[in-house]
């Protein structure tokens, strides 16, 4: 998997900038009524479609990539509430679902899509905060 386009280093074309499609990261502000999750989904499942409406590539979905999600929520479900293990095509297949709904970093990359990541606020150190009190206590 590539490097975000803020850590690569060289010179790129304007063309290859501007392929990449940005969006903010968090939930969109006009997401449509969804339908809730099925009760009988298993947690994991359930955590899984409605993180997919607190994230920023849900702003892209249109109501068939709902349905989409709705289905492998459903397939998750069923796998994890099964008795027995996993089977690779079962993985695969799921795998495959949610990677069509760019459910991952990677699956974004491929898809030359970006979430913009919040900057967290600038913090300063406590070892400078205290560096800061102690020479204002002895007037330095």
């Amino acid at each position: 998997m590539g490097k975000r386009s803020e850590e690569r280093m060289g010179h790129r074309s304007k063309t290859e900038k501007d392929a990449i499609t940005k969006a903010p990261s968090g939930p969109p502000a006009d997401l449509p009524d969804l339908p809730e999750p099925s009760p009988l989904w298993h947690p994991i499942a359930t955590d899984w479609y409605l993180s997919l409406q607190a994230s920023g590539q849900a702003a892209f979905y249109q109501p068939s990539d709902w349905a989409v999600a709705r289905y492998a929520a459903e397939l998750m479900s069923r796998g994890l509430s099964s008795d027995r293990p996993p089977n690779g095509q079962y993985v695969a297949a799921l795998n495959s679902l949610m990677g069509t709904l760019l459910t991952t970093e990677g699956d974004r990359r491929r898809a030359r899509m970006e979430l913009e990541r919040k900057k967290p606020p600038a913090a300063t150190s406590a070892k400078v905060t205290a560096l800061d009190d102690y020479r204002s206590a002895f007037g330095g």
